[in-house]
């Protein structure tokens, strides 16, 4: 068998392995799929994995551990984002958490911040592939580069030296948005430090990994 046929039928192996996680562990971290959302998320998997050889958007994990560590805990946050929100993703890399929320939620727009060039080029081709573009659009800047925008929600996963960029990041943020940060806790202790205070959600299956809302008003 050539060896593309076989990395194809592994991925489709592996496709399904990821498919039939979120189904079972979507309630655990409170999150609703229709088939239609895990269709689109499916897709996102498979997309990424052959992307992720070329350019390194995530580190190399199971399906199992893609779908729950990495999916379902970016879908967390949608219980924060109202109906029609803007969202600033900053240091979008592999699209998370922002793709799977726009994938389940068809009522976001949001802006994708990421300075990596090969990044910004699979976020773009992972929206024009999904359907999301007319819902989206991808900035290939640094933070310190780009005007601050009218967004609800600012959302960071994964920005390098995130504490070293915090005052920046929450400078750049608008005036009434809220921010959506994911980390451990000592985020909740640099955000104390900076004046902000957060409510911090242990995320399911976890002792360290935190989702801390932070309101800056």
């Amino acid at each position: 068998m050539p060896r593309t046929d076989k990395a194809e039928m592994d991925l489709t192996s592996q496709a399904k392995t990821f498919r039939e996680t979120l189904k079972g562990e979507a309630p655990t971290y409170g999150v609703q799929l229709t088939t239609e959302a895990l269709d689109g998320l499916s897709q996102y998997f498979e997309l990424l994995q052959r992307w992720n050889a070329r350019v390194h958007l995530v580190a190399p994990c199971s399906p199992q551990e893609f779908a729950t560590r990495h999916v379902l805990e970016s879908l967390t946050v949608v219980k924060h984002l109202p109906n029609g929100t803007r969202v600033a993703e900053v240091g979008a890399g592999a699209g998370l958490p922002i793709l799977p929320c726009l994938i389940v939620r068809p009522d976001l727009h949001a802006i994708l911040i990421e300075a990596a060039q090969k990044k910004a080029v699979f976020l773009r081709e992972a929206l024009s592939q999904m359907d999301l573009s007319a819902r989206s659009n991808v900035i290939n800047e640094r933070l310190e580069n780009v005007s601050v925008r009218p967004v609800d929600v600012v959302t960071c996963r994964a920005l390098d030296r995130f504490e070293e960029m915090l005052p920046r990041l929450l400078e750049w943020t608008p005036a009434q948005a809220t921010l959506l940060l994911f980390g451990g806790k000592r985020l909740a202790t640099r955000l104390d430090s900076l004046g902000f205070s957060s409510a911090a959600e242990l995320m399911p299956h976890s002792e360290s990994r935190y989702l801390f809302v932070v309101n800056k008003a």
